[in-house]
């Protein structure tokens, strides 16, 4: 999951811009590249966010149960697992039938398709007869049409009924872009248009069940379910998470608090997983979020890739192989790729495949490459395997070319970006809406744009690029090379992008005359975390990201309230982030402030109270004085990739958990108020390992 309202990414900025959601209520599950977003009914409405999603086509847009004509009333719904939710509901008064007089439940699984079991039971003494509706409806929107509400499809729909009256086919054509859904019911129905219809007669105390299974198709080849039969299927559906959660740490705190934290992380990380294949490699990677970005983002999956390493590192191996498979490889001004480049986001709805969109895939981001280097490094930290170092070498080196090629567009030895696409990003780094950048008096910048952070991460990744150069590669040369280049972009950053006006601090870029763009933003923390700010400046950095214009309570905006742009729920114009905050807490100890870095974890922990133990994507920027409570902002994706991340970035720092010299060292700070920490299981260097910590006391053994 930002240019003029023409790219998907955008969808992630103008509050105003989103079609209608279901609220507070809805029932999300998800599973690799599908998902079901429902009301608490288990309903698909129209006009809304609804729907049987696959592969960035909506695959059913219409799923409404009715009951002697009515909509049943719900007692309650929620998820089981992340690929599983129930609905118990009842009936309204109807005429012959008094309220409450049945018990209606649905159980629903998702993967690859959808299974749907639907109960009726007759809690009455009598016999009663009941019928039960089930009304469908397959608009094959691409997600960037429902998220522009786009309602007219260019494509011819056909609707066919089986003879024997158990399934409705709903097929789509465009060109070569043709998909398909089948919906059928194991027990026999009547259709009546685009309805399965069941008359029932129900005996005292007697219940009825029918099983609809819904088949999805794309590129002519139809999928089933990825679940089989109810019982059988949930226990599989199990099996798989289980298999899952058996490989990743486990957690003992002394406040319940982190452990309910960690536990929904674990579970929504395994959700967000999607399994691709790339020239024969099966890689295992995060998606960046739900529901609108159940895709590969090179961004939001290298950093949540980062974030997770020592939970579970077989999704960086994953992203770094996948980016790497999709690296461009041409000049191509409308996807906006170049050699070397890697990738923001690839789609494979029906604007992509038409090429009225450029996700096949696109590559409008100047910050995912320099990242893939920062995560490839960081993945041989941690688990010594320089064997895929090796295998990547030219990746690797295709990514540092296109740094000092192509995202140094004007030879001043900085990375900048602008698109070339008219379909492309505005801005084209973490905060990529179209106003995500702006001047102190809220004045957009003229491209191409040099943000302060980019300089940061590409200052980073040469660094570590030349431990592997010369490590693993045997490249002394290269090495050497690399760590004069740093030294030197680190030389002209220090001096062209600090300002000692009010207070001092590092801007947020150079636009395209080389101007300051003098805003106050969360962004000069990363440069904490990248270590390109030296240690006199760190002070000054820190003193403006705890100053009450930056610090919520709750955490760090995005933009000062100093700025006239200053907006608590402007998307990237004084939110607040839990991944930003977890990447500035990680920059906060690299720099020695572990007692700041634990303020913000804190903070961040206590809201996810309020949001049943799962950070949102992003939280609106009210002081924590406006109420009791974080504000979560209107739109926010849920589960969030990279939010789901953060609580395992802040464990890490809070433990000082940091591979050196082939072995896991723990140097804790743990807040008092959080007593004991430990974890059991971490992965490092192929193997599992127990630390734990205690304000600065720990230690790190073999599991």
């Amino acid at each position: 999951m930002d240019t003029n309202g023409a790219s998907m990414a955008e969808a992630r900025d103008p509050l105003e811009d989103k079609p209608p959601e279901l609220g507070p209520d809805a029932v999300q599950i998800l599973e690799g590249s599908t998902f079901v977003v429902s009301d608490a009914i288990g309903d698909m409405p129209e006009g809304v966010v609804a729907g049987l999603f696959h592969r960035d086509t909506r695959h059913v847009s219409k799923w409404e149960l009715t009951i002697g004509g009515k909509r049943p009333v719900v007692l309650t719904s929620a998820p089981v697992d992340y690929y599983s939710a129930s609905f118990t509901l009842t009936n309204p008064e109807l005429p012959d039938l008094a309220a409450q007089s049945l018990s209606v439940q649905r159980f629903r699984l998702v993967g690859s398709g959808m299974r749907e079991s639907i109960t009726v039971e007759n809690n009455l003494s009598r016999p009663i007869e009941v019928q039960i509706r089930l009304t469908c409806g397959a608009d094959f929107a691409d997600l960037f049409e429902v998220k522009d509400r786009i309602a007219e499809k260019e494509g011819s729909h056909t609707v066919d009924r089986s003879p024997d009256s158990s399934t409705l086919s709903f097929l789509y054509e465009n060109g070569p872009f043709r998909v398909g859904t089948w919906i059928r019911s194991t027990e026999p129905a009547r259709l009546e248009g685009e309805a399965l219809v069941w008359d029932c007669h129900l005996e005292a105390r007697d219940s009825w069940t029918t099983g609809i299974r819904v088949s999805v198709s794309e590129e002519e080849a139809r999928r089933e379910p990825s679940h089989g039969e109810f019982v059988a299927s949930s226990r599989m559906a199990d099996l798989v998470f289980e298999k899952w959660r058996a490989k990743v740490p486990s957690i003992a705190a002394d406040i319940d608090l982190v452990e309910h934290l960690f536990r929904t992380s674990v579970v929504d990380l395994a959700g967000l997983r999607l399994t691709e294949s790339f020239g024969g490699y099966e890689a295992s990677l995060p998606a960046a979020g739900l529901p609108w970005f159940m895709a590969i983002f090179g961004r939001d999956t290298l950093i949540t890739s980062y974030m997770s390493l020592w939970v579970g590192p077989e999704l960086a191996r994953g992203a770094l192989y996948a980016l790497a498979a999709l690296q461009g490889t041409e000049v191509d001004d409308f996807r906006d790729e170049e050699p070397g480049k890697i990738l923001h986001e690839i789609r494979h709805g029906e604007l992509t495949v038409l090429a009225k969109r450029p996700h096949s895939p696109y590559y409008g981001t100047a910050d995912a490459t320099p990242l893939w280097l920062i995560l490839l490094s960081e993945y041989w930290r941690f688990t010594g395997d320089g064997a895929t170092c090796t295998e990547l070498k030219r990746a690797a080196l295709a990514a540092l070319e296109w740094i000092d090629r192509y995202g140094d567009r004007d030879g001043d030895g900085y990375v900048e970006y602008d698109t070339r696409s008219a379909e492309g990003l505005e801005n084209q780094g973490w905060r990529d809406s179209w106003d995500g950048v702006v001047f102190r008096d809220g004045s957009l910048p003229q491209r191409p744009l040099a943000l302060c952070e980019l300089q940061g991460y590409v200052y980073d990744a040469k660094l570590r690029l030349a431990d592997i150069a010369g490590q693993v590669w045997g490249h002394p040369d290269l090495a050497e090379r690399l760590r004069g280049e740093a030294e030197g972009l680190s030389e002209r950053f220090n001096r062209d992008f600090w300002t000692d006006e009010r207070g001092g601090f590092y801007v947020i870029g150079l636009d395209g005359e080389k101007n300051k763009v003098d805003s106050k933003t969360s962004n000069m923390g990363h440069l904490l975390w990248s270590g390109i700010i030296p240690e006199e400046r760190a002070e000054k950095v820190v003193q403006q990201l705890f100053a009450e214009p930056m610090f919520t309570g709750w955490g760090i905006r995005t933009l000062s309230t100093e700025n006239a742009g200053y907006n608590p729920i402007g998307y990237h114009r004084g939110t607040v982030w839990p991944h930003d905050n977890a990447l500035i807490s990680a920059g906060l100890a690299r720099y020695g402030y572990r007692d700041e870095a634990n303020r913000v974890a804190m903070a961040m922990f206590e809201a996810s109270r309020f949001t049943d133990y799962r950070l949102p994507e992003v939280f609106a920027g009210f002081p924590r004085s406006h109420g009791r409570f974080p504000v979560r902002y209107p739109t926010a994706c849920s589960p969030q990739a990279w939010a789901t991340a953060a609580p395992f970035q802040w464990l890490r720092t809070m433990l000082g958990m940091e591979p050196e010299d082939g072995k896991l060292g723990c140097d804790p700070r743990v807040p008092e108020e959080m007593g004991r920490l430990h974890l059991r299981g971490v992965h490092a260097f192929g193997d599992r390992f127990d630390v734990w910590g205690r304000g600065t006391s720990g230690d790190v053994s073999p599991t």
